[in-house]
């Protein structure tokens, strides 16, 4: 594993909300929040970089995640309340602003927290997962639309227990399979085996699953036992849960319709990440969305795991963005 000088582990009691911290550095504050199915973890590579620069790293365990705060509840993972999350992390931590960076499900739980409270958020990163704004179209119909006779895999993880007992026949195999069949290691499917986005009829997401022949160089089988316990200790179910949540925050977000954010902003894709691939239509209306876009930047061969896969071009271009706010020391 990565060793990252002065990195802190603590939680913090958020009104009630009991969030996982892990953090390193001095500075000004860079909140980093993660996706599924990860953990603070995630943000390894960054955490060390971004606070040997001059900052203060925090990277945060999600609702759900780790030892953080596991409601039962399926509305306790709506946007509003992890996005409220974000703020009191940062309230809590005793800052009045922060920079936040957001990954997969963290790039709309960042998007949100930011557009409650640009007060508190002076820019935003958004990885994999680009900014799209409230729209016309329910979620859930949207995501039905995409499957044909298939599912789409949100709609797959819609079921509770579903998913979790998929997962539950092996979990730390299924999440092996999960990063690399998602990664841009993985070999492409051929045409007859379809997408790993989808499910066939009474088959299951693991079907189209795709393992390493040998070790990645991004990702060890120390990083997988990492992952492995962390879910071990909380489960899957409050991960699934925010899925499960898209017509409420639908539903939530209402007098957000079609918001642009206002704050300076960076977006990074991958050119093999499905996230990336399937929000082209959003990366387009960027001028729109995201006025004060600073740069948008694809990067080649990176598959969805971002900040892991390329962590030396994720950090520069995050620096590089740090650099236009002058707070770095």
């Amino acid at each position: 594993m990565i060793e990252i000088e002065g990195l802190k582990q603590y939680e913090i009691d958020i009104r009630g909300v009991n969030i996982h911290i892990a953090e390193a550095g001095e500075g000004p504050m860079v909140l980093f929040v993660h996706g599924f199915p990860e953990s603070w973890y995630s943000w390894r590579h960054q955490i060390a970089a971004i606070s040997a620069a001059g900052y203060r790293a925090v990277a945060m365990d999600v609702r759900g995640y780790g030892s953080s705060y596991a409601p039962k509840a399926i509305n306790e993972y709506r946007l509003v309340c992890l996005a409220g999350d974000c703020v009191g992390v940062v309230q809590t931590l005793g800052e009045d602003t922060s920079l936040i960076v957001g990954h997969d499900w963290g790039s709309p739980i960042a998007s949100a927290a930011a557009s409650f409270r640009p007060d508190i958020f002076k820019g935003i990163a958004l990885l994999s997962v680009p900014y799209t704004p409230r729209s016309d179209g329910r979620p859930s119909d949207f995501f039905r639309s995409l499957g044909g006779q298939e599912e789409f895999y949100i709609e797959y993880f819609q079921e509770p227990g579903r998913a979790e007992a998929e997962i539950s026949q092996n979990p730390s195999k299924w999440l092996e399979g999960f990063y690399f069949t998602a990664s841009g290691d993985a070999p492409a499917l051929m045409d007859d085996e379809g997408s790993m986005g989808f499910v066939s009829p009474s088959g299951e997401l693991k079907d189209r699953f795709k393992f390493p022949e040998e070790p990645l160089p991004w990702f060890t089988a120390d990083d997988l036992d990492f992952y492995t316990k962390q879910f071990e200790k909380s489960g899957f179910t409050g991960p699934l849960n925010r899925y499960r949540c898209v017509d409420l925050d639908w539903d939530d977000l209402r007098m957000h319709h079609e918001a642009p954010l206002i704050q300076p902003s960076l977006f990074i894709g991958g050119e093999k990440d499905g996230p990336t691939i399937l929000g082209a239509g959003s990366i387009s209306r960027f001028p729109d969305t995201l006025p004060n876009l600073i740069n948008s930047v694809i990067l080649p061969n990176v598959g969805h795991w971002i900040q892991q896969e390329d962590p030396d071009s994720t950090n520069s271009l995050l620096l590089d963005f740090f650099q236009t706010f002058n707070l770095g020391q």
